[in-house]
C-alpha cells in the first residue's frame, strides 16, 4: 500500500512541475532577450541606430537561435515584441511570437543567431495584432542600418515599415526576412501570464508584464523611454 501512495505522489509531483518547466524556459529566454538587446546596444558603431529606435513603435527580439532551427521551411524561432504605450512614454509589457520560414541570411553552422526589429509606425503595429503576417508581403521590410546613426540608411530602409537585422558571432548587420512570417505564441503568453491571452490585449492595454520581463522591461526604458 505505502508503495503505491508513493507512486501516486511521485506521478503527481511530476506532473506538478511541468508547467513550471515551460514557465522556466520562456523566462531564460525572456532574459535572453533582455541580455542580446543590451550586448547590441552597448557595441558602439555596431549597433541599431539610436534615432531609429527612438522612432519604432515596436521592438521584436528572437535570442540565442541555434542555426539549425533557424532555417528556410518549417523551422521556427521563438521571441518576443514590445511596443510602445499609447501615450507614448514607457512600453508595453511583452508578447510572445514565433518567427517560421523565410531567408534568414548571415547563418553560419553550429552558432547562435540573435534577430531583431524594429516595427516603425503604426501600421506595422497593426501587423504584429493580426493573427499571423508575412514580412515583404504582408508588410513592407527592409535589412536595417547599423550604426548611431542613419546617414547610410536605403531609401526602402526609410519606407519600410519594419526594419531587420541579425547578430552572428559577434557579426551585427541589416539582412532581409523577407517571406518570413510572425504570429503570436499562445503557449508562451499563457505560461508567462497565467491565462489565455491575445497578443492584442498584451500590446495595448495595461497588461502588467512578468516578473521574469523585470530585466528587458528596464533596459527598453533605459535604452529608448521617450521621456
Amino acid at each position: 500500500m505505502n508503495t503505491k501512495v508513493l507512486a501516486c505522489l511521485s506521478a503527481g509531483l511530476m506532473l506538478g512541475s511541468l508547467p513550471l518547466a515551460a514557465e522556466s524556459d520562456a523566462a531564460k529566454r525572456l532574459q535572453a532577450a533582455a541580455d542580446a538587446f543590451t550586448e547590441v546596444m552597448n557595441t558602439p558603431d555596431k549597433t541599431i541606430p539610436q534615432d531609429l529606435l527612438d522612432k519604432a513603435q515596436c521592438l521584436v527580439i528572437v535570442p540565442g537561435l541555434k542555426s539549425g532551427a533557424f532555417l528556410i521551411g518549417g523551422k521556427y524561432g521563438k521571441g518576443f515584441v514590445s511596443c510602445r504605450k499609447s501615450a507614448g512614454v514607457g512600453w508595453s509589457a511583452p508578447a510572445a511570437i514565433r518567427v517560421e520560414g523565410g531567408s534568414f541570411g548571415l547563418q553560419i553552422g553550429g552558432t547562435e543567431t540573435d534577430v531583431f526589429m524594429l516595427v516603425m509606425n503604426r501600421k506595422g503595429m497593426q501587423r504584429l495584432l493580426t493573427t499571423k503576417f508575412t514580412l515583404g508581403g504582408d508588410a513592407s521590410a527592409a535589412a536595417g542600418p547599423v550604426g548611431r546613426d542613419t546617414e547610410a540608411q536605403t531609401d526602402a530602409a526609410m519606407t519600410a515599415e519594419i526594419l531587420t537585422w541579425s547578430r552572428q558571432r559577434g557579426l551585427f548587420a541589416g539582412i532581409s526576412l523577407s517571406g518570413a512570417t510572425l504570429r503570436q505564441d499562445d503557449d508562451w503568453d499563457k505560461e508567462l501570464y497565467g491565462r489565455d491571452i491575445k497578443n492584442r490585449e498584451i500590446l495595448t492595454t495595461n497588461v502588467a508584464p512578468p516578473a521574469a520581463a523585470g530585466e528587458l522591461m528596464k533596459d527598453l526604458n533605459k535604452y529608448s523611454s521617450r521621456k
